[in-house]
């Protein structure tokens, strides 16, 4: 007999020909983001492909005492690790302005990208990675059912998404209850469904920093 775990199912939209994923409770589909609070330094976050596929990933930053370095394990796409990298050096560029610095300069981190879904989809990640190392390092837990949507460019400005109904959709459909938007895709949410806007409470950004208080749910 075979076991299948992490699967997603999907199906097309006769009327706008848009795919949309379908959680299935029995095969692992529904609730991979949890509605409780996670530990400091693991959060959520999504991205969408030309193709419309979406990655769904769980973002885990582990902490070790050390000289501010950074360990990205391997196996990973390029464009994640390259993302990764951007956020931290973001990170390693503003820590006085997020008041980190000191924790920051006496600690390693290691990052690690879970692929929740399986289906080997590539993830634009930084403002999750950006929000994770800040949680871990204020030992400060994300809000519950969040999901971490934008990427960072290499001038640390916020890069959007191309667009937000695909993963904004597999995210409800797998417990999200809120999600962290870049500011420029504030447009885009005219264009999700309404069950989305109904179970899905936007919280918009407009530079990392912002990122990382408003997951963390710091005014």
């Amino acid at each position: 007999s075979f076991e299948y775990y992490k699967t997603s199912f999907s199906y097309i939209d006769n009327e706008t020909r848009e795919e949309r994923f379908v959680g299935v409770a029995e095969e692992g589909g529904r609730d991979l983001i949890s509605g409780d609070p996670l530990a400091p330094g693991t959060v959520y976050t999504a991205s969408v492909d030309e193709e419309g596929k979406v990655g769904l990933y769980r973002i885990e930053v582990g902490c070790s005492a050390g000289t501010g370095k950074l360990k990205i394990p391997g196996g990973l796409y390029t464009e994640m690790r390259d993302s990764i990298q951007r956020a931290f050096a973001y990170i390693q560029g503003h820590k006085v302005d997020m008041g980190i610095a000191q924790a920051f300069s006496t600690t390693d981190f290691y990052v690690q990208a879970v692929d929740l879904l399986g289906n080997h989809v590539s993830c634009e990640m930084g403002t999750a990675v950006i929000v994770a190392i800040y949680s871990a390092l204020k030992k400060h837990s994300a809000l519950p059912a969040l999901l971490i949507l934008g990427d960072i460019t290499i001038k640390g400005n916020i890069k959007g998404l191309s667009s937000l109904t695909e993963p904004l959709q597999v995210g409800m459909d797998n417990g999200a209850r809120r999600a962290l938007i870049p500011l420029e895709n504030k447009r885009h949410f005219l264009e999700v469904s309404a069950d989305i806007v109904e179970r899905v409470d936007p919280i918009f950004y407009g530079d990392p920093m912002t990122a990382a208080m408003k997951a963390l749910g710091i005014n």
